[in-house]
């Protein structure tokens, strides 16, 4: 895993030098966003936000190339991540001039304000003498001439679009009042070949798809991953020699594990919250069950016993529920039961069947596949108030981003068989593509990074 990332304190972000010897706006904004939910299915309002280049002291050269070249990327990777959630219309480095390292803590707002900007981020990139780069980030209110936030972050080199996506969450979270999203993780199987051969290979990155990387070389088919909460390993189900088994990968170490080594077909893997059990299905004498294992291992505890198909799981953000889906009732409905698989009951009765749920990381909404025309839908953990998100060919697999607002997905094109993630806001809007370097399937969304 990379190496940790450092904060700093807002208060003790070290402005320029000599910004430090003028009369420093005034800190006694008030805190709070603009107020929203993602409930609200009213058009948020569009925010002007002009993000220029961070600037430096001075243009040295740093692992990660120019210090004065970074400083525009950083500004690059801010503004694409303020643009791609549909709540802001941000402008970034390249259309905008810059800014010397003297004005970031003195903005002249009547230039941003001509040019329509009702919010500006100003930032600055500073490398260090022992090889770090330290990254300051400030939100300014164009309007009312003053700093709303700031941040500074001590990062290695190596993991600069750390300190932009982090900087990003501070302004959207200060902007909507919302919990942050674009400095987390996703899994997902890559695939290549032919629709009859694909190879499917286990792979993760950035929010943002940077930072792409292959985990298995493909020889052995893998699907649904899901990251542990601490982002230390994998879960996933592989098909090495042959057989469907569930494995736990340790990103630190390369190395692999069985959950469980029974030699039955093992499936559909999820973590526990607290990332201290395992959720799967196992099929056992033609009958399939969900069991719950210690992410350590030990002897599974089996929570159904319906003679149906019991696939899956999604336990809720507090642990104490699960949902998942069963042909009990003759076809793939959704069910929820207590953490012990005491209290089973059906939820899904609006039509058609569902499959794949996954618990919104807020607590209060399902996403789940209709398994009937392959839409995503989300519904309320009593079953209620089901909604179509999307409307492709083939759309599945949902699964959350960290802040509960974005569901991401795969979409397989008609007739090639090939795959895509795509993402739609809670609320329907926003249907975007995210670009991977290969087709791509099955993702899985992590938390927040610490």
């Amino acid at each position: 895993m990379p190496r940790k990332l450092l904060y700093l304190l807002a208060v003790t972000v070290s402005a320029p030098l000599a910004a430090q010897q003028a009369t420093p706006p005034a800190s006694t904004v008030e805190q709070g966003g603009l107020t929203g939910s993602v409930s609200d299915e009213s058009e948020w309002q569009d925010l002007g936000i002009a993000i220029p280049g961070f600037a430096t002291d001075r243009d040295v050269s740093t692992p990660a190339g120019q210090s004065a070249a970074l400083g525009r990327q950083l500004g690059e990777v801010i503004t694409a991540d303020l643009r791609n959630n549909g709540l802001f219309k941000p402008t970034g480095p390249g259309s905008l001039p810059g800014i010397a390292y003297t004005d970031v803590t003195t903005p002249q707002f009547g230039i941003w304000s001509g040019r329509g900007a009702d919010m500006l981020v100003h930032g600055y990139v500073r490398a260090g003498g022992n090889g770090q780069l330290t990254v300051g980030c400030y939100l300014y209110d164009v309007a009312l001439g003053q700093e709303l936030a700031r941040q500074g972050y001590v990062v290695d080199p190596s993991e600069w679009r750390r300190a932009a996506h982090k900087c990003a969450d501070m302004v959207y979270s200060r902007l909507s009042g919302e919990n942050p999203f674009f400095d987390s993780k996703i899994a997902y199987i890559a695939e290549t070949g032919p629709k009859n051969r694909r190879v499917k290979r286990l792979a993760i990155m950035d929010s943002d798809g940077a930072n792409h990387r292959f985990i298995t070389n493909g020889q052995a088919t893998a699907l649904t991953p899901r990251y542990s909460p601490d982002y230390k390993s994998i879960v996933y189900l592989s098909y090495v020699q042959g057989n469907p088994r569930i494995y736990v990968y340790d990103i630190g170490s390369g190395q692999q594990r069985l959950v469980t080594q029974s030699r039955n077909p093992t499936f559909a893997p999820r973590w526990s919250p607290d990332g201290r059990s395992i959720l799967y299905s196992m099929a056992v004498g033609g009958n399939t069950d969900i069991y719950r294992v210690s992410a350590g291992g030990g002897e599974p505890r089996r929570l159904t016993s319906d003679p149906g198909i019991d696939v899956g799981g999604s336990y809720s953000p507090d642990g104490t529920k699960i949902v998942f889906e069963s042909d009990r009732s003759g076809a793939q409905q959704c069910y929820v039961m207590d953490a012990d698989g005491s209290n089973q009951r059906r939820i899904s009765f609006a039509g058609g069947r569902c499959a794949t749920p996954e618990w919104s990381p807020r607590g209060d909404q399902i996403a789940f596949t209709n398994a009937s025309n392959f839409h995503v839908s989300v519904m309320s953990p009593s079953g209620g108030s089901v909604r179509e998100l999307t409307s492709g060919w083939q759309d599945e697999a949902p699964t959350w981003s960290p802040n509960g607002r974005i569901i991401q997905f795969f979409r397989t094109e008609r007739g090639s068989g090939k795959a895509g993630l795509w993402q739609v806001d809670l609320t329907g809007r926003n249907l975007r593509r995210l670009q991977t370097p290969v087709d791509a399937s099955d993702p899985a969304w992590g938390p927040v990074l610490p």
